[in-house]
């Protein structure tokens, strides 16, 4: 579907309305959208899907997934005490095991990824082959 730069424009208005102290309210979000959808808007379907775009790029912003080869309770506090340094406090993050690493861990916030894993390692070797 193609949206046009008013659909993008309107969705994006629409998402800081939902945003409170830089962070996404639930409650706005229900509100914003049961207003927004009773309006009947002419081109609702692309603002909303769009709009659906950037809630869900916010939500993956403040997600963190740290992989590791083995498990680390002793490490975990001190991992999310720099992600959430680094990412801000509304951080949400879940641990994992991944024997597939072989050693090290891997972090996924959004976007971003830090791997200083020796597969991430073996991977990058054989790229430069």
């Amino acid at each position: 579907m193609k949206i046009n730069r008013e659909a993008r424009r309107n969705a994006k208005k629409l998402f800081n309305l939902c945003m409170v102290n830089g962070q996404l309210d639930e409650k706005r979000i229900r509100l914003v959208l049961e207003k927004y959808v009773s309006a009947k808007s002419q081109d609702g379907l692309g603002v909303l899907s769009q709009f659906k775009r950037l809630v869900g790029f916010q939500i993956m912003s403040r997600t963190a997934a740290v992989q590791s080869a083995s498990p680390m309770p002793a490490e975990q506090m001190a991992i999310t005490a720099l992600l959430k340094q680094k990412y801000g406090a509304g951080l949400s993050v879940s641990f994992s095991v991944n024997p597939d690493l072989i050693a090290g861990f891997r972090v996924q916030v959004g976007s971003d990824v830090l791997d200083a894993s020796v597969r991430g390692r073996l991977y990058q070797l054989k790229e430069t082959f």
